[in-house]
C-alpha cells in the first residue's frame, strides 16, 4: 500500500517520515513540502541514507496528490490548513489522516469559538475522531476521513474516558494541569520559543481557554452523555519534547482507588500502548519518550479523598505521529504495533 505526508518538514511530519520509511507494510510514497519540493529527502533526514535515496520533496499540490495512485494520505499541517487539501483527495477517493485540529471538533460553533469560522462545515459531519485504545478496529474499516487525537487530549483523554463511562467520576470537579515540550508548538521560529527564552524557564499559557480544552470537553461530554465542564491549565516547559498531565477529580460515592484500576484494566489491559503503573509509581516523561506509549496511574489523597491520576506521552508519536501510524495500522488490518516499536 502506498502512502504519502503533506507537511513533511515540520516535526510531526519528520517523525511520520521515520515511522513510515521503515515500515513494513507500507512504501512511503510521496513527501511534501513547499519550502523543500525537489531537496533530496534524504539530504533533511539523514536516516534515510541508504535506505531512500531516490525519495525527493515534491510541492504541495493537491491535483496532482487526488491524481496519483497512493491510497492514504496524512496530513501533518498547522491548523487551518489541512481543509485546503481534503475535499479534493477525499473527491478522489483516497484515505485521509489529519494530524491538526481541523476535523477533530464536530460542532461548528465549538470550532468558531476556539478556532475561526470553519471553511469546509460540511466535512465537520464525515470526519470521525479516533482513539484507537477506544475504538473497535472493525469500525475503522470504511472511514475515509479520520482525525487523529492532539497531544494534550491523549494524555487526558485515555485516562479519564473510561472512568467516566463507568461512572466513577463527579463530572463537576475536574481539574487539569499539563507541561509539555517546546516541540508541541511546532516548528516555527518565534522569540517565545528561543532557547535563551525558554532555558530555565517555565511558564503557564492558554489560560483560561487554550484550544485543546474544546476537543476534552466534547470528548468528555460524549463518553458521559452529559455537558461537561474541566478546568484545564497547560504549562511550556525547557525541554524538547513529552507532556505530563496531572489530573485530579472527586470519586463518586466514595469508589475504592481499586476500581479504577479495574475500570482500567478492563479498557486497557490487551492494548499494547498503555501502560497501568501501580500507585506509587508516577509516570515520567523520559520513561515514554521516543515510544508510542502512554504510562498512567492513580493515587488517592486520604486528605482531601480526591484521586490524583498521572501521564506521560511522548507529544510527537502517542500525541501525533505515532498515533495517527497506529490508527492506519488498525485501519488496514495491520499489526497494531507495526512500524512503532523503538
Amino acid at each position: 500500500m502506498k502512502v504519502g505526508i503533506v507537511g513533511s518538514s515540520g516535526y510531526s511530519g519528520a517523525e511520520l517520515v521515520r515511522i513510515l520509511s521503515r515500515h513494513p507494510d507500507v512504501e512511503l510514497a510521496a513527501v511534501t513540502s513547499r519550502q523543500l519540493a525537489g531537496q533530496a529527502a534524504s539530504s533533511v533526514f539523514p536516516f534515510l541514507r541508504e535506505r531512500m535515496e531516490e525519495l525527493v520533496f515534491t510541492g504541495s499540490n493537491v491535483e496532482e496528490m487526488a491524481g496519483s495512485d497512493i491510497d492514504l494520505y496524512f496530513l501533518a499541517l498547522p491548523h487551518g490548513v489541512a481543509y485546503e487539501f481534503a475535499p479534493k483527495l477525499l473527491e478522489a477517493g483516497k484515505d485521509v489522516v489529519d494530524l491538526s485540529a481541523d476535523f477533530r471538533l464536530s460542532n461548528p460553533e465549538t470550532y468558531r469559538e476556539f478556532y475561526a469560522d470553519h471553511p469546509a462545515p460540511q466535512l465537520l459531519e464525515k470526519a470521525h475522531y479516533i482513539l484507537p485504545e477506544l475504538t473497535d478496529a472493525k469500525s475503522l474499516k470504511d472511514l475515509d476521513l479520520i482525525a487523529s487525537p492532539g497531544c494534550y487530549p491523549t494524555s487526558i483523554l485515555i485516562p479519564l474516558i473510561p472512568l467516566v463511562k463507568e461512572g466513577l467520576l463527579d463530572l463537576e470537579s475536574i481539574i487539569i494541569n499539563s507541561v509539555s515540550g517546546v516541540s508541541g508548538a511546532g516548528k516555527k521560529l518565534a522569540e517565545t520559543y528561543l532557547f535563551c527564552e525558554r532555558n530555565e524557564s517555565v511558564k503557564a499559557y492558554g489560560i483560561p481557554k487554550h484550544r485543546h480544552l474544546s476537543e476534552i470537553e466534547e470528548q468528555l461530554s460524549s463518553a458521559s452523555g452529559s455537558p461537561v465542564v474541566v478546568q484545564f491549565t497547560p504549562h511550556l516547559v525547557p525541554m524538547n519534547r513529552g507532556i505530563a498531565s496531572t489530573i485530579v477529580v472527586d470519586p463518586k460515592a466514595d469508589a475504592p482507588l481499586q476500581e479504577a484500576f479495574q475500570v482500567w484494566e478492563k479498557y486497557y489491559g490487551p492494548k499494547p500502548f498503555v501502560s497501568i503503573l501501580p500507585t506509587g509509581q508516577t509516570p515520567d516523561t523520559v520513561h515514554v519518550v521516543g515510544s508510542n506509549r502512554v504510562d498512567m496511574s492513580v493515587t488517592e489523597d486520604p486528605r482531601t479523598n480526591r484521586w490524583i491520576i498521572t501521564s506521560c506521552i511522548d507529544n510527537l508519536l502517542k500525541g501525533a505521529s505515532g498515533q495517527a501510524v497506529q490508527i492506519m495500522n488498525l485501519k488496514y488490518g495491520f499489526d497494531e504495533s507495526a512500524g512503532l516499536n523503538p
